[in-house]
């Protein structure tokens, strides 16, 4: 046989194995990394995730914790991991912020990981002290607008979640001035609402509603279109005048880049499937989380939704004045 064609025969079967590869997907158990601590949403989902898609899937599906620097550390082990398939990780709106929040971020969100498909969101509530002067959302803003001077909000930190999404809601409302409160976690910055020690914070709908149903806060809306069943008192903020008000925290499937598309194809089908189970369906509605809607779950989506992301982020991070980390 000549060189010319040995060499074009290794050119071809070249050519066809990594679609062969693709094809062969999973051969062995996968791994999902968690960038947060064990215990919170992130790891109740990702857990919630693993088992039934390793079910679909035919392989085990290990959930590994990876936290560290608002979730970059265990993305970043992502982004340098090889793409093969074997290993992902929940990309979620920390993820975002943290484009904007770091000087120099361990990875570009944008471009060094491939979305797989969106899993879902947990809303934020806005709630205040008991003894609040203020029972719904106009309210509260003409209330806060009138007093900026003595109002405060507060929130698990400089840069978290709910610093940033009552930041938006600020801004939306024409609220301005208003002196922000950052605690060394949610825990400390709850406690302290309850106490009545400050006004009003921007919070995951999990934490909030315990606190409403024990009737230790004052609930003023779920920061989105529609109302949770989960929280069905608590109006909406369509309801009250701001009908394209919409922050929360989502969380979604991402791959390192150069993972095959017929991978990334195969991974969505299965999340989708998991998507569609009624035990998902009842896990997600105890922890207050919306499951991603079909028309919500494509690779596609979730690139535009991360792209929009960064932007708001970037935008609230830079209105807020926070110091780059």
């Amino acid at each position: 046989m000549s060189r010319h064609l040995l060499a074009l025969l290794a050119a071809v079967c070249l050519s066809f194995a990594p679609a062969a590869h693709a094809a062969d997907w999973p051969t062995r158990p996968l791994t999902m990394i968690n960038p947060f601590a064990p215990g919170g949403p992130n790891d109740v989902v990702a857990r919630l995730f693993a088992q039934r898609m390793g079910e679909i899937l035919g392989q085990s599906v290990i959930v590994e914790n990876v936290g560290g620097a608002g979730g970059m550390i265990g993305s970043a082990r992502v982004v340098k991991s090889a793409p093969d398939g074997y290993t992902m990780v929940i990309g979620t709106t920390a993820d975002a912020i943290n484009q904007s929040l770091y000087k120099v971020p361990l990875y570009n969100f944008a471009t060094d990981l491939v979305p797989a498909g969106l899993m879902g969101n947990q809303p934020t509530v806005l709630l205040a002290r008991k003894d609040f002067p203020a029972n719904a959302l106009q309210e509260f803003a003409a209330y806060v607008r009138a007093n900026p001077a003595s109002v405060q909000f507060g929130s698990a930190g400089a840069g978290s979640t709910g610093h940033l999404f009552c930041e938006l809601l600020n801004a939306a409302l024409g609220i301005k001035n208003v002196t922000h409160v950052p605690y060394r976690g949610g825990g400390p910055a709850m406690q302290d609402l309850i106490a009545g020690r400050y006004d009003y914070i921007c919070t995951l709908s999990p934490t909030g509603k315990p606190l409403l149903e024990g009737n230790t806060v004052k609930g003023i809306a779920i920061l989105q279109p529609k109302r949770s069943p989960e929280i069905p008192n608590l109006p909406s903020t369509a309801e009250q005048g701001l009908p394209d008000f919409d922050v929360s925290t989502w969380f979604g499937l991402f791959f390192p880049k150069g993972t095959p598309e017929p991978i990334i194809r195969r991974l969505n089908a299965a999340l989708a499937t998991t998507l569609d189970s009624p035990w998902v369906h009842d896990r997600f509605k105890e922890i207050v989380a919306n499951v991603a809607a079909r028309d919500e779950r494509s690779p596609e989506y979730l690139k535009k939704l991360v792209d929009a992301e960064i932007a708001k982020m970037g935008a609230a991070i830079r209105a807020a004045r926070i110091q780059q980390l």
